[in-house]
């Protein structure tokens, strides 16, 4: 009963994705020849079996290379192939509409034939998403920006006006395979000159050893006040089988070790006082703490012996956190920073829209929110992991300047 209950969803995919294939194909063949078909089926069959061959190799083993290609290769196409659909199947519906309007005026349902012109348009988009996929694969990975917010607090020292924090997340250093593209970002980071910097969590995909490579990257970063730094869901090791509990604790001792190599003060579940010119703020930041991703962290604990009024800045990895127990928190948090979502590293944020699937997990998933007086950010992350690039959700720095309102 339990391999039936696995295969059943494959199966539904399967189905619904030879549907996909079968009306794509018959409006082609309304504008392309015989052969140009059997080459578009050849690199379904191809695709769909190389990624079926590689996940069933990988039983048991740790996905390897062969894997991470064919699942590209089909990501692409499968979203290549649904825009194009979806551009079929609005001429459809106008067939359908003048069809609906003939029958009412003559009693005779009369649909007119598909026009080539959807299909025309349905390859510009096909061939549109294939190219920006490409770039999201080659350079939109490291393609980073800098986003700034200014937050406007009563109640913050005044000294602390003009305080600026630069915020990173998600590095997943293992995914990173390009030195002079990441120094690119180092350097963005260095640019900034801010007087705090932080990262909220998941330096690595799994082991601890994924850094060591970019130690000399990014031990780079200071600012004046110090840098800071949490763990993330990954940074725990959940994700890959390890031949013991004691070798998991290890790598994970081992992971906190070069956080402090990296010049990183590593807080779990512990705060600072930050001082300047005789007044003061809160930094604290827990491990982590998510819904569905471990829910470690002691907020409690991070807060001991700091009082309710004084101003506060958190560092918390997943953004579930913030809505679940800091935004109504007797003890005020102004300021929390997060990250965890990438924006799953595919969406649109132009002309206005902020888009992206993550949206259906994370009501807030990228940005400033305030709510009760209390802010969040979330990061949208300055590595990858999965897919590896992105696609319309950029790496970010994010610089975050505190103003007394």
């Amino acid at each position: 009963m339990r391999r039936r209950l696995q295969l059943a969803p494959i199966a539904i995919f399967l189905f619904v994705f030879a549907g996909l294939n079968a009306y794509v194909t018959e409006g082609l063949r309304l504008v392309v020849p015989y052969y140009v078909l059997a080459i578009f089926w050849s690199v379904v069959i191809v695709v769909t079996a190389g990624l079926a061959g590689s996940i069933f190799y990988s039983r048991g083993r740790e996905l390897g290379t062969a894997f991470k290609i064919s699942a590209h290769a089909f990501l692409v196409l499968l979203v290549s192939e649904l825009l194009f659909a979806l551009v079929l199947l609005l001429g459809d519906v106008y067939r359908l509409l003048a069809g609906i309007v003939h029958l009412i005026g003559n009693h005779q349902f009369l649909a007119p034939p598909r026009n080539p012109y959807w299909v025309d348009l349905g390859l510009v988009f096909f061939g549109l998403s294939v190219l920006v996929f490409v770039y999201g694969m080659l350079r939109g990975k490291y393609a980073y920006r800098v986003i700034n917010h200014t937050l406007y607090f009563d109640d913050l020292p005044k000294a602390f006006d003009g305080f600026t924090i630069t915020q990173i997340s998600d590095v997943h250093a293992g995914s990173f395979k390009n030195p002079v593209a990441v120094q690119r970002g180092i350097d963005l980071i260095k640019q900034q000159d801010s007087d705090l910097f932080v990262f909220t969590g998941d330096l690595v995909n799994n082991k601890a050893e994924e850094i060591k490579p970019w130690i000399g990257h990014f031990s780079q970063i200071k600012a004046r006040y110090g840098q800071f730094s949490v763990l993330g869901n990954h940074d725990y090791g959940d994700y890959v089988k390890w031949p013991s509990e004691e070798v998991k604790t290890a790598n994970l001792d081992q992971l906190k070790k070069y956080h402090a190599e990296l010049g990183l003060r590593l807080l779990l579940d512990e705060h600072v006082t930050l001082q300047k010119e005789g007044e003061h703020i809160i930094l604290a930041g827990i491990e982590n703490w998510g819904l569905g991703f471990g829910e470690r962290g002691d907020l409690q604990k991070a807060l001991a012996q700091t009082t309710a009024t004084e101003f506060k800045v958190l560092l918390s990895h997943d953004p579930s956190h913030w809505e679940q127990q800091v935004k109504n928190n007797p003890s005020k948090i102004h300021l929390t920073l997060a990250g965890h979502t990438h924006g799953m590293q595919f969406g649109i944020e132009a002309f206005g829209i902020k888009w992206s699937p993550v949206k259906f997990r994370y009501n807030h998933w990228a940005g400033i929110k305030e709510e009760n007086g209390r802010y969040l950010n979330v990061n949208r992350g300055f590595g990858f992991i999965g897919f590896s690039g992105r696609v319309g959700i950029w790496p970010e720095v994010t610089v975050i300047t505190l103003k007394k309102a």
